[in-house]
């Protein structure tokens, strides 16, 4: 029996006719497990949509899944076609397996963690040969990189049509981004600074010289630890030769957090306090104006209040029409939502309840997934995803 919806290659995907559907994931270290609990959410309420088939994947329905960091991980599972149960498995695994701490390292002199373990794990889940241009992903892929050494943003992707996707020029040395090990591209966007060192990507090699390499860190560090906008960027504007139309009905871009943190409850020690403290807070600024600017693109079912003054900007639309339908979801990570939600589970921790806004902290992973499977079902609504974003003969 056929699926009854269209399974289309990853070129349509990226070519074919709209409306077209985007699917953005934040950074944020093992608390992409709160990501996970909404993507299971919206899974099951798309396959249900979807004639309820169990070989349903969001790789079906999203025709690019963008993601930074830890959500650039999830994203390219999804996009390899992996359900949100296989993703959830081998996140937990990679996330133990990695994230386990060397007190020799101190996140200031050496990085926290061993990056041949994280490598590992990414060389393990999506294999040492396939590449950014592999076949064997089944919708568009975009991840957002930082390169240090000249301080720029980096979105890659498999474009076919990208400039710099595949290159056709015999006088010209640089390495196609389609020829990137997918598992180099990830580990590129979570290199997070202190956390683990910098990723090499071989740019230009030609013969008799020495060949000229990247330095990439944590996408995170760029204004785009929220993929949302970049995506939209990607999307829409013709350098990045998608050339989606924008409007309400044309495109729909779902965006999940990692969980909004307080930084007064920081628990970052002293000597690292200063620089590391400015640098969460300047990404928390970037994730509010990211979102702030996504409300006033768009039309949304699950716009939220930005700001005292601003609301949740109800009535202010950029130029008076929506350029896309736009739903995100996120929640609260404090202390006391834990406790609200999940008390036997919080209360067990004792004083590690404490520093449950930490991105390295293996040992609240199984209560952030406890609280996000409380608050998902509520949050994600069947009325938010509007039919004429459903896949044909849905």
């Amino acid at each position: 029996m056929s699926a009854p919806y269209p399974q289309l290659s990853k070129d349509l995907h990226l070519s074919g006719p709209g409306p077209k559907r985007i699917l953005a994931l934040d950074g944020g270290g093992l608390r992409g497990i709160l990501t996970l609990g909404y993507l299971e959410a919206i899974e099951q309420l798309l396959r249900q949509r979807h004639g309820n088939d169990p070989g349903f994947r969001l790789s079906d329905y999203f025709d690019l899944i963008a993601g930074t960091s830890t959500g650039a991980i999830i994203a390219a599972c999804l996009a390899l076609g992996m359900s949100v149960g296989e993703v959830l498995e081998k996140y937990q695994n990679l996330g133990r397996n990695v994230f386990s701490r060397d007190w020799l390292r101190d996140g200031i002199i050496r990085a926290r963690y061993n990056k041949e373990r994280l490598e590992t794990e990414l060389k393990t889940v999506f294999g040492s040969d396939t590449t950014l241009g592999s076949d064997h992903l089944r919708t568009g892929l975009l991840v957002m990189s930082k390169r240090l050494d000249t301080g720029s943003p980096w979105p890659m992707s498999n474009n076919p049509r990208g400039k710099f996707y595949r290159n056709t020029d015999s006088t010209s040395h640089w390495i196609s981004n389609a020829d990137y090990p997918l598992w180099k591209v990830v580990r590129a966007s979570s290199a997070a600074p202190t956390f683990f060192d910098p990723e090499e990507i071989t740019i230009i090699e030609q013969p008799g010289m020495k060949p000229e390499k990247g330095e990439f860190v944590d996408g995170g560090v760029s204004p785009f630890n929220n993929p949302a906008l970049q995506a939209f960027l990607f999307a829409t504007l013709k350098g990045y030769h998608l050339d989606w139309s924008s409007g309400a009905e044309n495109l729909l871009l779902v965006s999940v957090g990692t969980g909004l943190t307080d930084l007064s409850n920081d628990t970052t020690s002293i000597a690292a306090a200063g620089a590391i403290t400015a640098l969460k807070s300047l990404m928390n600024d970037c994730a509010t104006l990211v979102e702030t600017m996504m409300q006033w693109l768009s039309t949304s079912a699950s716009s939220r209040v930005i700001d005292s003054e601003c609301g949740d900007l109800d009535g202010d639309v950029l130029g008076g029409k929506p350029m896309l339908t736009y739903l995100r979801y996120n929640m609260a990570l404090t202390k006391e939502n834990a406790i609200s939600l999940c008390p036997d589970l919080a209360l067990r921790l004792g004083e590690k309840l404490n520093n449950i806004s930490a991105m390295d902290n293996t040992e609240t992973m199984d209560l952030m997934l406890a609280m996000v499977r409380k608050l998902a079902p509520d949050s994600v609504h069947d009325s938010q995803f509007q039919p004429r974003f459903n896949l044909s003969h849905a």
